[in-house]
């Protein structure tokens, strides 16, 4: 048992993001008590490409990377700093071999060291999937480094909930193939017909089968009724939402069946979300960065300019 560093050269094809990637070695505990060294996260650092002084987080979730913001990085940093991490276990961060090794708690301490070890504040979150998961949480705690909220498929689950059936069929398959093909995972959530290339790079962090554990780990983690992990940390961000006092642009795909119906609840959990424009990613589905990223991206800058 250790910890896995994806080989550089895994990365050499993977087209339209040739952003550097920087590292922050990050203090967790291996929920299963392993005592493999600190993981480094993996980030890239995009600098703004005008005079825009906004910082934007964008987090992504399961089984995918970084890669996913690609299409909206070049609109985002028009506005500002664009930061955009791979969670542990995913991209070029480092990656545990063996599934009890994740709990929420080493993603979230992940995600919190790379955050105060870059100091980030006035930050505007982007986040997706387990990106909000983790992400939501994460803000509310820690308000004053945030300016505003963009959760994208995503919802801060009770783990008292039922699951959508187009879940349940996702877990059951993860737990059920030898093989986790990633690649069509993301093909069979995404409206977009991808092009070789990029599903190539949806498989590139993935070196081994050992190094999907954190992919294989994070479908059964999500918080609900007889299972996962981290509802003490959601059920918390959805009290303290109900009080958020900065903006907020809850931003769904219209074609997404496991996430579509988190859209109404959050925004109106949320009382300045309820300001904002009422719209949809229209014929997107789970993936939503990939069917609709320029055109997201775009409303993301809009909503900085109004607020």
């Amino acid at each position: 048992m250790t910890l896995l560093r994806t080989p550089a050269e895994r990365f050499e094809g993977v087209p339209d993001y040739e952003y550097e990637p920087e590292y922050v070695e990050v203090a967790v505990d291996p929920a299963d008590g392993g005592d493999e060294p600190n993981p480094r996260v993996a980030y890239v650092d995009v600098p703004p490409a005008g005079d825009g002084g906004e910082t934007f987080l964008c987090l992504h979730g399961e089984p995918t990377w970084g890669f996913l913001y690609r299409k909206m990085i070049p609109g985002l940093a028009e506005r500002g700093r664009v930061v955009v991490p791979d969670l542990v276990g995913f991209g070029r961060s480092d990656k545990f071999d063996r599934r009890e090794a994740y709990d929420y708690e080493v993603h979230y301490e992940a995600l919190a060291g790379l955050i105060e070890t870059l100091d980030l504040t006035d930050v505007t979150l982007v986040c997706q999937d387990w990106g909000g998961i983790l992400g939501l949480p994460y803000a509310t705690r820690n308000e004053e480094r945030f300016a505003r909220l963009v959760p994208m498929n995503t919802g801060v689950p009770s783990g008292r909930q039922e699951m959508p059936d187009a879940w349940e069929e996702f877990r059951a398959f993860v737990e059920r193939v030898e093989e986790l093909p990633v690649g069509m995972l993301i093909q069979n959530a995404t409206a977009t017909d991808l092009p070789e290339e990029v599903l190539a790079a949806y498989e590139a962090p993935f070196h081994t089968e050992a190094a999907k554990a954190g992919a294989r780990e994070f479908a059964d983690m999500v918080p609900r009724k007889g299972g996962g992990d981290g509802a003490e940390y959601t059920r918390e961000a959805a009290r303290k939402l109900e009080e958020w006092e900065k903006p907020a642009f809850v931003l769904f795909a219209d074609s997404d069946p496991i996430t579509r119906g988190n859209r109404d609840p959050l925004r109106e959990l949320i009382p300045t979300a309820r300001a904002q424009p009422d719209v949809w990613a229209e014929g997107a589905m789970h993936f939503l960065q990939e069917d609709a990223g320029e055109w997201i991206a775009g409303e993301i800058v809009d909503f900085v300019d109004r607020t």
